[in-house]
């Protein structure tokens, strides 16, 4: 991957305010993939301590996102998204790794896995699935 698409792919997760809000971290980029990290804090759990499915749909959207908008070259926006949860989330770190899957010139269909952490230990939460549409200007413009 060139330094470019770091470059512009950095950038796009920095001029998000709620990604800032939530102290989320964009850990990976490469061709059409994507990851994004947020340690978990009482502050993002729901009653039961859980990592509340809010933060965990936020991670599926955007790692989505970008892995859509790097296969498809540029600035992109959600079509949409569903996730499934699978296990509540648990751990100190939740992690979100999507990677495009299908892509045309105008969208791109991506899928995320979506991990806890703890002591070192992945465990896989919720998986979700969207479709990505290209919405502005090309990476180096």
């Amino acid at each position: 991957m060139t330094t470019d698409m770091t470059a512009f792919a950095q950038r796009v997760f920095d001029a998000q305010p709620f990604s800032t809000f939530l102290g989320a971290e964009l850990t990976a980029v490469g061709p059409g993939s994507a990851e994004i990290r947020v340690r978990n804090r009482p502050e993002l759990q729901q009653q039961h301590g859980f990592v509340h499915g809010g933060v965990l749909s936020y991670l599926a959207d955007n790692s989505l996102t970008f892995a859509g908008g790097l296969a498809l070259g540029g600035d992109a926006l959600t079509a949409e998204y569903k996730i499934n949860y699978a296990r509540p989330a648990v751990g100190e770190v939740v992690v979100a790794r999507a990677s495009a899957t299908v892509t045309t010139r105008r969208q791109a269909v991506c899928q995320s896995s979506l991990y806890v952490v703890q002591d070192g230990v992945e465990r896989l939460v919720a998986v979700a699935q969207g479709t990505i549409v290209a919405a502005g200007a090309p990476v180096g413009d």
